[in-house]
Parts: C-alpha cells; sequence; structure tokens
C-alpha cells in the first residue's frame, strides 16, 4: 500500500474535523491553503498562545520538531487563537520563533474549528489525506499544574515518524493539557 493510500485510509477512519482546506494569512501577509499538504508533504500546525505559560515551555520543543523534521517534508506552522499581530509579533521574538514557521492570528477560530483544536499548546498534523494526529506534543504535563521530572513518550514525534514512514500512527489522538481556547 503506497504512503498516500495509507494516510488517506487513516484520515477517513478517523472521521474528524481537518479534511477539509482553509485559505489563511499569515502574519507577514502571505496567503496559505492549509490542511491539505501536497504529496510528499505533511503539515504541523502548533496551537499556542502568547499568555500560556505551558505553551511557552514548549516553544524550545516545538522550535526542535520544525528543525528535526524539515528536511524530511515537514512544515510548521503556528496558530494563535486569541493574540493580534502585535502580540503575536513579540511573542515571536522573545521565544525564538523565526521566519520557517509561518504564524497567524486565528480570533475568529477558523483554523481552531478546522483543525478541532481545544488547548494551547496543541499539535495537529496533516498528511494529503487530512487530519493523521492531534494531540499532546508529549507527556511532560500530567495535568494542567502536574508535570513530570522529564517527559517518557513522545507523542508528536512518534506520530511524525510513523507519518513519514507511511506507516499507521499507534495513538492518532491523545489528551493535550494546556489552557483551554474559549471557542464561541
Amino acid at each position: 500500500m503506497t504512503r498516500f493510500a495509507l494516510a488517506l485510509l487513516l484520515a477517513l477512519a478517523m472521521g474528524q474535523p481537518g479534511t477539509s482546506r482553509v485559505s489563511a494569512r499569515d502574519t507577514d501577509g502571505s496567503t496559505w491553503t492549509l490542511l491539505g499538504p501536497a504529496a510528499n508533504q505533511l503539515e504541523l500546525l502548533f496551537f499556542i498562545s502568547s499568555d500560556c505559560p505551558i505553551s511557552n515551555h514548549y516553544a524550545p520543543e516545538i522550535l526542535r520538531i520544525c528543525q528535526d523534521y524539515r528536511s524530511r517534508g515537514l512544515r510548521c506552522f503556528t496558530v494563535y487563537p486569541d493574540d493580534d499581530v502585535t502580540t503575536v509579533t513579540n511573542h515571536r521574538r522573545e521565544f525564538g520563533y523565526g521566519p520557517s514557521i509561518p504564524a497567524f492570528t486565528d480570533r475568529d477560530y477558523a483554523l481552531v474549528k478546522a483543525a478541532g483544536a481545544h488547548v494551547t499548546p496543541q499539535a495537529v498534523l496533516y498528511s494529503p489525506a487530512g487530519r493523521v494526529y492531534s494531540g499532546r506534543i508529549d507527556d511532560l504535563y500530567i495535568d494542567a499544574g502536574r508535570t513530570r521530572r522529564q517527559a517518557t513518550r513522545h507523542d508528536l514525534r512518534l506520530a511524525i515518524d510513523a507519518a513519514v514512514a507511511g506507516k499507521p500512527i499507534a495513538q492518532p489522538e491523545t489528551e493535550a493539557v494546556g489552557c483551554f481556547i474559549p471557542v464561541s
């Protein structure tokens, strides 16, 4: 079975949001079509917030993931559900997000709703067939305010590795721990 056919079956089996493309303008003014990458590519959306301590804690790991998988066909994006452009620009500067990771404000929650995001941080991974993973980056946070000394399971990396290899993702949905996105 080809990688594309497998990804299509996974997306259809999930029956979740994220199978329709969305057009969005990033904070630099470029327009992107998201939630449906080209063949042999993956798209990863990180839903983050400038005022969520858990999101801010994950900034270095988000940057590492994007760097580690860029050469393997992964495109990363950050989505800020409740922040304005000025806040996003300042946050990106403070936490080292560079121009290689486009950022979107999403105050009308169009991307949040299309991807089915609920908290920040939450990672949502897409193949050409649609959404193949949604959830936490790793298991460092047990619950809000409760952490492990270090992560024991790197769920997002496992999902990306499987998707890149054309294999089924063992756990396509995990529970992300973070700051609630107040979708109206």
